[in-house]
């Protein structure tokens, strides 16, 4: 992680997050990822890592391990959800700080990619950081073994100098991140 320093943000694992802690960066509102509009039902993240500026957290990623299909080869991947940063302190790099952290111990989770779903206004964004645009639809899970396709963006990044990812038909096999 990031050594501590007055002012400067750091990354720190959370042992946990709550809703007190999304609203803590985010605000109260019902739908501070923008994304409602998607009707989508989303899956709770596992690891937790964020950015804290002095006692304050600014700065949020989530990670889980998620069963993918890309083609015919069933595999797993790390799904990245959750990412905010509190709006009042974006531009200053605290994505990146967040996502660096997060990545770093995506990688020692076994997967060779890790998988996002974002917004149209937010590909430059990941792009920047390295992450890469699918540019095929990616099927989900909702509840009632419903099977959708993904409304938002799909990117991926990956956790290993070798990895490659396949341009083939994707499905993840469960609810989004």
């Amino acid at each position: 992680m990031l050594a501590r320093r007055s002012g400067t943000p750091t990354a720190v694992r959370l042992p946990r997050y709550t809703k007190a802690d999304q609203e803590e960066i985010l605000g109260a509102g019902d739908d501070p990822f923008g994304v409602a509009a998607a009707g989508l039902a989303w899956l709770q993240k596992e690891e937790h890592f964020g950015a804290r500026c002095g006692d304050r957290l600014v700065a949020h990623v989530g990670l889980l391990r998620l069963p993918v299909a890309i083609g015919e080869a069933e595999t797993e991947v790390v799904g990245v959800g959750g990412v905010a940063v509190a709006p009042d302190m974006q531009g200053r790099g605290l994505a990146r700080i967040v996502l660096t952290a997060a990545l770093d111990h995506a990688r020692t989770m076994g997967p060779q990619h890790a998988l996002l779903f974002c917004r149209p206004p937010l590909v430059a964004l990941y792009q920047r950081l390295g992450w890469h645009l699918l540019e095929r639809d990616v099927l989900v899970e909702q509840p009632e073994s419903r099977v959708v396709t993904m409304p938002l963006r799909t990117m991926v990044t990956p956790l290993r100098d070798d990895a490659h990812w396949p341009s083939e038909p994707v499905r993840l096999f469960s609810l989004p991140m």
